[in-house]
């Protein structure tokens, strides 16, 4: 291939494709670079996105390439802006002959300014920034809350119950204290069996833990 012209059929179908995915905020545009510089674009899908028509000029990109200041001018994915300020990202892959000569050049270029906005948007939504981040067990029945529980308390401590001393399972029985864990019907008895203690013993703790957030007087 000597000109981008004697591949118009599979440049047309190629830009097509690519316009019919990503939609009219993807410009792709074929640059015949054996010519003029002053009207390299032969072909353009979407010149609305850089205000561009067939018969416009290249880019300083491509200069610089037919220059020689830059040997080899693919570049994939980089950012640009247009005129107005939108935020353009573009790939440009130049097209060579069978000597290695640049002939031409096909770039894509899409606008993500809304894009960018939405990120924005969507960030400033989901950020825990300023939001609490709350620990929530979503569940079907209390039992199963209750289970959700009992091995947040065993991570809070940091340790299997069989490994558990006194202190340890104290630590335990306030945590199911503060999270309203005793609210639950007959939860005394599957806290018991957690951790291995009697009901007197379970009592015996949650009374030091009562009296431990007691004010003074």
């Amino acid at each position: 291939m000597k000109q981008v012209q004697e591949e118009f059929a599979f440049f047309e179908s190629l830009m097509k494709g690519l316009t019919a995915i990503f939609g009219t905020n993807c410009e792709v545009v074929l640059h015949d670079l054996t010519d003029s510089y002053e009207s390299t674009v032969v072909m353009i899908e979407n010149g609305h996105v850089t205000d561009r028509r067939v018969g416009d000029c290249g880019s300083n990109l491509g200069l610089e390439v037919l220059r020689g200041t830059v040997r080899n001018g693919d570049k994939y994915g980089y950012f640009t802006n247009t005129r107005d300020g939108r935020v353009l990202r573009s790939s440009s892959v130049y097209i060579r002959d069978g000597e290695g000569k640049v002939i031409g050049c096909l770039c894509v270029n899409f606008d993500v300014s809304n894009l960018m906005v939405a990120d924005k948007t969507i960030r400033s939504l989901i950020s825990s920034g300023e939001g609490e981040k709350e620990e929530e067990f979503f569940v079907n029945d209390v039992n199963q809350l209750l289970d959700a529980l009992l091995k947040k308390a065993m991570e809070e401590v940091g340790k299997p119950v069989s490994y558990m001393t006194r202190d340890d399972k104290i630590r335990v029985v306030k945590y199911l204290d503060q999270k309203g864990a005793f609210l639950i019907t007959k939860s005394g008895n599957r806290i018991c069996q957690f951790l291995d203690i009697s009901k007197f013993t379970l009592y015996s703790y949650l009374d030091e833990v009562h009296s431990e957030i007691q004010p003074s007087k």
